[in-house]
């Protein structure tokens, strides 16, 4: 029998197999929530972006219903063709007024803000001025654009000015970009001396905040707030799947930019518009996050809480500042291990291993939510310190 034409796939999911590096996802089988049950199994959940718990939030199940009735479970088209809702428009406004900005776009999905962004607002005569730990969606949105890529090194604003300078030409367009909060590592982009030396340079300052809205600044409203730089960046990107609850991506910025992405932001274009339950649920959510303020203040007294208690155990908990907690174990069998024998232990917190990190910096990532209790962390600090002490990472 000849060969088949992906076979050679086999081959490959073995290495992956054998190195640590494949992926199994577990299957929630009810709500997202602090403790939750997947796989058969109820587990302390470190493994969710539902910072503020508003994933079953009552006002947002109840909004994503009475949506549903209303208006039907999809739009039926694109937005640009009859796939635009009243809700939609409500949300941009609602958002573009939570972030400051003239206006703001929902995407289907903030990697799609992020990628169809940024290919759609530069040419291969330009350049991409970009973090060398920014998100997967900033990488392949700055090749979709054809643009000139130079990386700097992490949170290092003095090498992104000495790469503008090295890269200015006339007529040349030039994209300083940075995740606000680093998916993998927790820190936090070093906003102020970044906006400084875009704006030195002239050049397009953009902000990857879906780790940071709901999270950081006054409100909730993100790293430009937290900094206090509002009115100096140029675009600011987010989520709505991460402490919104629900799903999908924005872009905010100036009017004449979210015009310019209804007209070329091709995920916008090509793909049809988020369900109205979705986008219900998410202005129940921007509800909730300003008459429920407490909910960030939990989140963070939460989020000490359980990092003073790595750092009492030993842990590497790498730069992290926020929520987004890594425990560092090192090679890819070791984050294998600790995670496959903490969830033995009732605590859910999958591997993080490369290409998705270095390799040797392999690590489980825990994220708390406000919707831990003190109890709950405590637990899962027990199961930290027995299983870290068994694999002698303490």
């Amino acid at each position: 029998m000849p060969q088949g034409s992906l076979d050679y796939l086999k081959s490959e999911l073995a290495g992956l197999e054998e190195a640590g590096l494949a992926i199994h996802p577990r299957v929630l089988e009810g709500e997202q929530r602090a403790r939750a049950r997947f796989d058969g199994r109820d587990v302390i959940n470190l493994a969710s972006n539902n910072y503020l718990g508003l994933a079953a939030h009552p006002r947002l199940k109840e909004a994503a219903a009475r949506a549903a009735r209303e208006y039907g479970a999809g739009s039926g088209a694109v937005r640009t063709i009859a796939g635009t809702m009243t809700l939609h428009a409500e949300l941009e406004r609602r958002f573009a007024e939570f972030k400051g900005a003239e206006a703001a776009i929902m995407f289907q999905s903030g990697f799609t803000a992020n990628s169809g962004t940024v290919a759609a607002i530069l040419s291969r005569e330009d350049v991409i001025v970009s973090d060398e730990l920014n998100h997967a969606s900033i990488i392949d949105g700055a090749r979709l654009s054809r643009a000139e890529i130079r990386v700097f090194p992490h949170k290092d604003a003095r090498a992104a000015d000495r790469l503008l300078e090295e890269t200015r030409a006339d007529g040349r367009r030039q994209l300083l970009i940075t995740d606000g909060v680093f998916s993998m590592d927790g820190d936090i982009a070093p906003l102020p001396d970044l906006v400084e030396v875009a704006e030195r340079h002239g050049a397009i300052m953009m902000i990857d905040d879906a780790h940071a809205s709901g999270v950081l600044g006054k409100g909730g409203k993100g790293t430009v707030s937290h900094f206090g730089v509002e009115g100096r960046g140029d675009i600011q990107v987010g989520t709505l799947s991460k402490a919104i609850g629900a799903l999908g991506g924005f872009i905010a910025g100036p009017a004449h930019l979210i015009e310019w992405l209804v007209n070329r932001g091709r995920p916008f274009l090509f793909s049809t518009s988020t369900p109205p339950a979705v986008a219900a649920a998410c202005l129940a959510a921007l509800d909730v996050l300003e008459e429920e303020p407490e909910r960030i203040d939990t989140l963070w007294e939460r989020t000490r809480f359980f990092k003073d208690g790595l750092h009492a155990l030993g842990f590497d908990t790498g730069a992290s500042e926020t929520p987004i907690t890594p425990v560092i174990a090192g090679e890819e069998r070791k984050a294998q291990d600790l995670s496959r024998m903490l969830w033995d232990e009732g605590v859910f917190t999958p591997p993080i291993v490369f290409p998705t990190v270095p390799k040797g910096r392999s690590r489980v990532r825990a994220i708390i939510t406000a919707e831990h209790t003190p109890a709950d962390l405590e637990e899962a600090l027990g199961a930290f310190e027995r299983v870290g002490g068994a694999l002698g990472l303490i």
